[in-house]
C-alpha cells in the first residue's frame, strides 16, 4: 500500500508530460504502478488504490485463519480486468523498455523479466507475491516466482548494468532508510520450510537493500542519481486501508515529484 506514494509521483509526471526515460524497472507494487503509467492510463493506479485496495475484500488479516491470503491479489486482478483492464497493447508499444523484478524460488536470486502480451498479468502478479501475505504460487517458465522486493528491492545496480547513467529512484522510504531484519524474516523459515533458497533470499534482503542504498549515495563517477523519497516515514503502512493516510502520501508524492521535475531539468 505504500506504493500510493509513487502513484502520486507518476500522476504528476503524466500531467507534466515528464518522461525522459529509456528504461523503467519496477518491483512489486511499483511494477504495477509503472505498467499503468507506461500504458498511458491516467488515474488507473489512483482508482485501484482508493476504490479497490482499501477494501477488506483485498486486505483481510483474518483470512489467514480460513486458509487464505492476507492480500487477495487474484480478486484484485480479476476486478481490474473487468472494471478497467490494463491496455497491454499500448504498454508494449511504448518505446521505454519495461522490466519487472521477481525472486526465483529455485535459486533465491532476482530475475529480471520483460513481460509480453501472453504473460504480462502473471509477471506483474508474481512480482507482488510477497510470501507472508500471498499464499499461492505463480510459475513462470517452470520456476515459481515471488515478490521481487525479496531479492532486489531497489534495482538501481541492474539499471546501471543495463546502461543507465542518469537514474531516478522512486522510494517509499526516506533516503537514509536501510532495511533491518524483522520478526517476519524469522517466521518465514517456518512458513517456507520447503523452499530453502527463498528463505535464504528473505534473510539476505536487508543486506541487498543496504547495498542498493550505498550505490545510490555513492554511484560510479559516470553515473548521476536523483532520489524521489519522503523526508520521513509514510503514514501508510504495508497493509493500510485508511484512505485518509493514503491520501496524505499520495499528495506528498505529487508535491515531491513537482520539485523533482525541476531538479531533473536543471
Amino acid at each position: 500500500m505504500r506504493g500510493v506514494f509513487a502513484v502520486g509521483a507518476l500522476d504528476l509526471f503524466m500531467e507534466r508530460g515528464f518522461h525522459p526515460f529509456d528504461l523503467a524497472i519496477g518491483v512489486s507494487a511499483g511494477a504495477c504502478n509503472l505498467a499503468s503509467h507506461l500504458a498511458g492510463q491516467e488515474g488507473r493506479n489512483r482508482r485501484a488504490y482508493f476504490e479497490l485496495m482499501t477494501t477488506r475484500r483485498f486486505i483481510d488479516p483474518l483470512r489467514v485463519l480460513r486458509g487464505g491470503s492476507v492480500v487477495d491479489l487474484d480478486w484484485l486482478w480479476d476486478t481490474l480486468a473487468e472494471r478497467e483492464p490494463l491496455n497491454v497493447d499500448r504498454l508494449l508499444r511504448n518505446p521505454t523498455e519495461f522490466v519487472v523484478v521477481g525472486t526465483s524460488c529455485s535459486t533465491g536470486r532476482a530475475v529480471y523479466l520483460v513481460p509480453d502480451a501472453a504473460n504480462m498479468f502473471d509477471v506483474l502478479k508474481a512480482s507482488c507475491a510477497l510470501p507472508m501475505l500471498y499464499r499461492r504460487t505463480i510459475t513462470l517458465a517452470g520456476d515459481a516466482v515471488f515478490d521481487g522486493g525479496v531479492a532486489d528491492p531497489i534495482p538501481v545496480e541492474e539499471a546501471y548494468r543495463r546502461g543507465a547513467r542518469r537514474i531516478l529512484v522512486v522510494r517509499s522510504r526516506p533516503a537514509s532508510y536501510v532495511k533491518k531484519p524483522r520478526l517476519e524474516n524469522h517466521l518465514v523459515s517456518v512458513v517456507l520450510r520447503d523452499q530453502p533458497k527463498l528463505i535464504e533470499a528473505v534473510h539476505g534482503s536487508p543486506s541487498q537493500y543496504r547495498r542498493a542504498v550505498e550505490f545510490i549515495h555513492s554511484p560510479p563517477k559516470d553515473c548521476s542519481i536523483l532520489q524521489l523519497a519522503p523526508d520521513a516515514m509514510l503514514a501508510t503502512t504495508r497493509t493500510s486501508r485508511d484512505a485518509s493516510k493514503l491520501r496524505l502520501d499520495y499528495e506528498l508524492g505529487r508535491a515531491l515529484a513537482e520539485d523533482l521535475v525541476e531538479r531533473w531539468n536543471a
